[in-house]
């Protein structure tokens, strides 16, 4: 990987061969410069022309129109930051040759070059991590443009659920989750805006979620309370345990366990269809968001609630709801989304710790000096697209590093260093077949981040458990980690 001891490493190159050039290339460069840079101003001007005889006619025309126009000029990649800073720096470097061939540098100059060096990997470091940043804004309006609409659906909902007096689970705030609404998502033209849904029992209904594998599935018992204390009456809601099953019947709309279970346990495929159902029969909702700023359609799904939200301006932005149950008091959920590896009974949730890493992240942006971290995990998931790896995985080594790492190296002039990090960390796990789950019997975790008593005592989970039993996965994964690296020098420079 192309990092800071590889850019050290061309610099002293540089030095070695600069006094073997004679005074007319060192010339021809310095004019070869001034030629880049009167080209840049004369762009730079043509660009403020077209940008004012458009607003004279009143087009909305902003600089990220201008530049893709730009794009097709070959001049405008003559002038690119990075190419014009090696120019620069290589100019200088020339520049300030020996005044004989062949004669030794002094210590003065040596030592003014390496802090001109270092000066220009910093600035290099700072353009690469800005030239990420450029998605960030998009992604944080749009994000909380679609909580907003996520939330005004889940309260309509939840006004047509009281009124139908049934006995479904209530609604809880929307949480955004993932790489979208924590704003580093590597798919800015087309992401999928995941948000976790809580449900709370309803009326004389408890939610039991049953002990099992933590790091896999586990089961939502449903059971019933006794209602026939005055404390505890709603209205004039029949007891479900001291009551005849006739006189439930026929007064009495059936309990959860006669709609959304199989058995005695919540059943993820029946929850996600009926919420479908309610969001389409919601007609007010529907004519509300229509008129207002949306056309809102919902697409197929078994476990999860997916909706297509077109924006009166055009965008369509996909979104995914996944119904969750907390556990107790913590940031910790069941999920009803499926594990993607194995067929999952519709009893069955899966343990998410998706809310407790949204928190972990916003809690280190708020510290942060400048948003360099959200540039090197948008950098990074983006490279690992087409592989075996996951997003998650990448996400996983940067909480880690996050964790050992002071905040304060986590400046936009130290983006390079994080990188060379990252991708060493990832290779000592491939290498030790071994990438611990964040959560799982971590000490280090703020006090912030509530877990479950079983998690805190729980053993580290291993994500790269089947490179450990499987060779050749072993061996695919470290080729692939080869091409991670020469995607990251791609990105990087290219």
């Amino acid at each position: 990987m192309l990092s800071l001891q590889v850019l050290e490493s061309v610099f002293l190159n540089v030095r070695m061969v600069r006094d073997e050039l004679d005074e007319a290339i060192c010339e021809r460069m310095h004019q070869c410069l001034e030629m880049i840079i009167k080209e840049m101003a004369q762009m730079v001007q043509e660009l403020q022309e077209v940008e004012e005889l458009k607003r004279t006619e009143r087009t909305c025309v902003t600089w990220s129109g201008l530049l893709s126009a730009a794009l097709w000029n070959w001049k405008f990649w003559v002038t690119d930051g990075f190419l014009l800073l090696l120019i620069v720096r290589l100019c200088c470097c020339f520049s300030k040759r020996s005044p004989e061939v062949g004669s030794s540098i002094s210590s003065e100059e040596e030592e003014d070059s390496e802090v001109e060096d270092a000066s220009f990997v910093s600035d290099l470091s700072t353009y690469i991590a800005m030239r990420n940043e450029w998605s960030a804004n998009k992604l944080w309006d749009h994000s909380m443009w679609v909580h907003a609409a996520v939330e005004n659906l889940l309260f309509a909902c939840q006004v047509s659920n009281f009124l139908s007096k049934g006995f479904f689970p209530e609604l809880g705030p929307a949480m955004g989750v993932g790489s979208t609404f924590d704003c580093w998502s590597p798919q800015e033209d087309e992401p999928v805006y995941r948000l976790l849904v809580p449900l709370k029992p309803p009326r004389g209904h408890t939610f039991c979620p049953e002990p099992g594998t933590v790091a896999n599935e586990s089961r939502i018992r449903v059971e019933l309370q006794c209602t026939c204390t005055a404390q505890e009456m709603v209205g004039r809601m029949l007891c479900f345990l001291h009551n005849r099953k006739e006189q439930l019947r026929e007064k009495q709309k059936p309990s959860l366990l006669h709609t959304l279970c199989t058995g005695s346990y919540l059943d993820a495929q029946k929850t996600a269809l009926w919420f479908q159902d309610l969001v389409r029969e919601n007609k007010a909702i529907l004519r509300l968001l229509r008129s207002r700023y949306c056309l809102l359609t919902v697409l197929p799904s078994r476990r999860s609630c997916k909706v297509a939200i077109q924006h009166i301006s055009g965008i369509t932005m996909l979104v995914e709801m996944n119904f969750v149950v907390q556990l107790g008091n913590s940031d910790i959920f069941m999920s009803s989304q499926a594990r993607e590896d194995v067929f999952s009974p519709s009893t069955t949730w899966t343990l998410t710790c998706a809310w407790a890493e949204t928190k972990y992240l916003w809690l280190m942006f708020e510290q942060m000096p400048d948003n360099s971290l959200l540039s090197c995990l948008h950098l990074c998931t983006r490279i690992v697209a087409g592989t075996g790896f996951s997003s998650y995985v990448l996400k996983t080594v940067v909480m880690h590093l996050l964790s050992t790492t002071p905040l304060s190296g986590w400046r936009r002039t130290h983006f390079l260093l994080r990188l060379g990090d990252i991708m060493r960390y990832l290779r000592r796990c491939l290498e030790k077949k071994q990438l611990n789950h964040f959560f799982f019997g971590n000490e280090q975790i703020p006090e912030e981040i509530v877990l479950p008593p079983a998690l805190e005592r729980a053993k580290p989970f291993n994500l790269f458990q089947h490179l450990a039993q499987d060779p050749a996965a072993h061996e695919q994964a470290m080729r692939e980690f080869e091409e991670l690296q020469h995607r990251l020098t791609a990105q990087l420079f290219f």
